[in-house]
């Protein structure tokens, strides 16, 4: 992990300073609609979108008058919910795991007028995302009795730099590293930056060795932000 985070947060820095009269930074935030994927071909059960946030800062490089490198340096919340039956009932579950990570994107951005300080944007590129907190959380009642429970998300020790990536794996502990790809595409103004984001992960969730039965969870985020120019 340190030595990720030795290569990773230089070269952000870098790109957000090189040439820096054609680069902007943007302080945003908003929230994530998170969920993780139950079928191999990627299917997610509405059901258990879990509401969580993002917060941080995004650089804009302009490479030309429509195009733009987009680094950015996130805290972001991901995982799922799962619900049976309501509070009032005799029975009921639910049982929520809320992730925070640490996510690195990097996207390629094209841009189109749409007046004289506005513009419409979309791109897509990939990120890499590094678990540092996070709630696994359960409540209930049986025949009425009610319990609850909340225990910290227990990470592995994989590290993506070595040949063997289960370092620290077991039952019920989460894979440290994310990766996948994502999209944005928004709306800016001089001051305001408006967008909808869709991160699609491409790494299981459980640490372990791969099987049928958890190689098919792996994370789904629908943001919302606003962000604003500094």
């Amino acid at each position: 992990m340190k030595r990720i985070a030795s290569v990773i947060l230089p070269l952000f820095f870098i790109l957000l300073t090189a040439n820096a009269q054609k680069a902007t930074a943007i302080l945003k935030g908003g929230v994530n609609l998170a969920n993780v994927t139950i079928t191999e071909g990627g299917r997610i059960d509405d059901a258990k979108t879990l509401t969580s946030f993002q917060v941080g800062i995004i650089g804009d490089i302009n490479l030309a008058d429509f195009i733009a490198l987009q680094p950015g340096l996130l805290v972001t919340g991901k995982g799922s919910k799962t619900q049976s039956g309501d509070p009032s009932d005799l029975n009921y579950f639910k049982a929520t795991t809320n992730p925070i990570y640490i996510e690195i994107p990097l996207n390629l951005v094209f841009k189109a007028p749409l007046g004289s300080d506005t513009k419409f944007f979309a791109g897509a590129g990939p990120y890499l995302a590094v678990g540092i907190a996070g709630k696994n959380k359960t409540e209930g009642k049986i025949f009425g009795a009610a319990f609850a429970s909340e225990k910290n998300i227990e990470w592995s020790d994989d590290d993506p730099t070595t040949l063997d990536n289960d370092e620290g794996a077991g039952f019920g502990i989460m894979k440290r590293f994310d990766y996948g790809l994502n999209g944005t595409a928004g709306i800016e103004t001089k001051n305001i930056v408006l967008s909808a984001n869709y991160g699609l992960g491409l790494a299981k969730l459980q640490s372990g060795s791969n099987s049928s039965e958890d190689e098919k969870n792996k994370h789904r985020v629908l943001s919302f932000t606003i962000g604003f120019k500094l």
